[in-house]
């Protein structure tokens, strides 16, 4: 499943997650990003993660849904190239082909969908994908995205990326909620890892009686396989 064929599925991130009390999701245009990421399509309750070899990810101290998006058989789908899955998932239904373009980790540059096949199908634009992955890691994409300056100014479709020696880590925020009356906010993640495996839903493992939300608060972010901080956010587009 892909695209806008999401919107309207019962098994969402919006439908399968009830907000606390008082808090209402907000609201953002029709097909946007953010709310592409709301609508994105889920296994059933109770599925595992699996790596691309098809390996179970048993650790439900880490996740509690799969994203029902197809991660190929080469290890290739880890964190940041997730990130990018998903964006790239959204301009391709959302038909802007120009616009999908990634840079690669050799020298910083970005290579267009549009120069590398004439064709729109979706399986070119699967291979096309597979083509970033494997150019591509969380330096190339920390280098891409643009820093938000202001972390209370989060939006689904932001990203939490860390470079690192060997290697980083990101994870990207899939849905947000705000109280009308207290102002405060709650997101939602969602992240692959290595070996390259399903998107996974993440559990909030500081606060398990809000969990899977985290409430926006201006601090280092406990995520079950890696640590944050708030100028670690990074954004495709605003």
């Amino acid at each position: 499943m892909h695209g806008f064929i999401a919107f309207g599925q019962l098994n969402t991130v919006e439908k399968r997650f009830a907000l606390p009390d008082g808090y209402q999701r907000i609201i953002y245009p029709t097909e946007s990003f953010p709310q592409y990421l709301r609508y994105l399509p889920l296994k059933d309750k109770g599925s595992k993660v699996h790596y691309y070899d098809g390996r179970l990810k048993d650790r439900p101290d880490v996740y509690c849904a799969v994203v029902d998006l197809g991660i190929g058989k080469r290890d290739l789908l880890q964190c940041a190239d997730a990130c990018m899955l998903l964006y790239g998932e959204y301009l391709f239904a959302a038909k802007q082909y120009d616009a999908i373009r990634f840079n690669f980790v050799s020298d910083g540059k970005p290579r267009f969908f549009k120069e590398y096949t004439t064709k729109r199908d979706y399986a070119s634009f699967r291979k096309y994908m597979n083509y970033v992955f494997a150019y591509a890691n969380t330096r190339s994409l920390h280098g891409q995205l643009t820093p938000v300056d202001n972390f209370q100014e989060m939006q689904p479709g932001d990203v939490l990326i860390q470079t690192g020696n060997p290697y980083g880590h990101a994870v990207i925020v899939v849905d947000m909620a705000e109280h009308p009356i207290t102002g405060k906010k709650i997101y939602m993640l969602a992240q692959s890892y290595m070996p390259a495996q399903e998107i996974q839903i993440l559990v909030n493992p500081q606060n398990p009686d809000l969990s899977p939300w985290y409430e926006l608060i201006n601090g280092t972010v406990h995520t079950p396989e890696w640590i944050f901080e708030p100028d670690d956010l990074r954004c495709f587009v605003r």
